[in-house]
């Protein structure tokens, strides 16, 4: 079976396995679990940052990161089809009682003059706007297609946040594939933000967690939120020796990822059922458009007949994405299914 619905099917290796059979851990709610103190210390040096706070799901620590932010009445600035708007359970409202301001993006990207349009401040509105005081950028872009932001625009969209005394959050899920996409140290794609959200089990292969990186007082503050929110854990040294393991060895093989998505792509875009929008084919996702009267629903069900098995996301849309288990021969198997479904 070749499994391309997403990168968060990974399972872990062998080697991922026996690191999380030989963790060693502690009371993280008592802050004494080793293997996670490594871990948030670790990311924390990467991202050329104070602090780190290990958390359940990257939509916690969206979550946490947001409430930490902003004050109940405020407003988060992000792209429309970011993953904290579409994807959260418009958590943003539920827990951090935030109004929204969308952006329209051009595959998932803001740009920041539009970003700095879509600031609202309630001072000098007699009352009549809310307190932007929250940009997001998702990085790298979900429904954009896995596209990266140019450094100069995450400079300038930071900048115009701190400008207008927002505070500036990176949902970073995919950042590693982002750092390996355009070949940019992540340290210095995240150098001007505030916040950072982390995932360890998309394409760098961990089972769960994701990590909430920023400053020393800002993650104090987090602490407190995750206490809140549900998201102390005990022994969870188990989990974070597996995002330690993937820190290690499967950042730089994110490029194999890439390359077969590239080739999945343009194979995919030679067939006349489908359409392919290469430009926006930067890491490890591919959106397939659907020319024909079929639905997309009815194409996931034929290729699953072939033992292939993608998402649809609408009724002419679907998404690829390659991951660790992904080989070679995974995506001539899958061009092949294409092409048997478009017959």
């Amino acid at each position: 079976m070749v499994d391309l619905r997403s990168d968060t099917v990974t399972k872990p290796t062998f080697e991922m396995r026996e690191a999380i059979k030989n963790a060693e851990v502690g009371d993280d709610v008592l802050g004494d679990d080793p293997t996670i103190i490594h871990l948030q210390n670790m990311i924390a040096d990467l991202l050329g940052k104070e602090a780190a706070l290990f958390v359940p799901s990257g939509t916690m620590s969206n979550a946490i990161a947001i409430r930490a932010h902003t004050n109940p009445g405020d407003e988060i600035v992000t792209e429309s089809t970011s993953h904290i708007y579409i994807y959260e359970g418009g958590g943003y409202a539920a827990l951090s009682g935030c109004s929204v301001a969308l952006v329209p993006g051009e595959l998932g990207i803001m740009k920041p003059k539009d970003v700095e349009k879509a600031i609202r401040k309630g001072e000098g509105s007699l009352g009549h706007f809310p307190n932007g005081s929250l940009v997001c950028v998702e990085n790298t872009s979900n429904r954009g297609g896995g596209t990266c932001y140019p450094q100069e625009d995450l400079d300038e969209i930071a900048k115009i946040a701190h400008d207008n005394k927002c505070a500036a959050h990176m949902d970073g899920a995919r950042l590693f594939n982002a750092a390996i996409a355009t070949g940019t140290d992540p340290a210095r794609i995240v150098r001007d933000y505030d916040s950072i959200s982390i995932c360890l089990s998309k394409g760098l292969g961990a089972p769960v967690g994701s990590i909430l990186v920023g400053s020393s007082k800002f993650i104090s503050l987090a602490h407190r939120w995750r206490k809140m929110f549900g998201g102390g854990m005990r022994q969870a040294g188990v989990i974070a020796a597996a995002g330690l393991f993937a820190l290690e060895n499967n950042i730089s093989r994110l490029a194999e990822d890439h390359e077969r998505a590239k080739i999945l792509a343009s194979a995919i875009n030679e067939i006349d059922l489908f359409s392919v929008d290469l430009e926006g084919v930067q890491t490890n996702m591919v959106y397939i458009k659907v020319l024909g009267d079929i639905n997309a629903e009815v194409l996931v069900e034929k290729l699953s007949e072939q033992d292939v098995h993608v998402l649809a996301l609408g009724d002419d849309l679907l998404r690829a994405v390659t991951h660790i288990h992904i080989t070679d021969e995974d995506i001539v198997n899958s061009i092949n299914a294409f092409k048997i479904v478009s017959s």
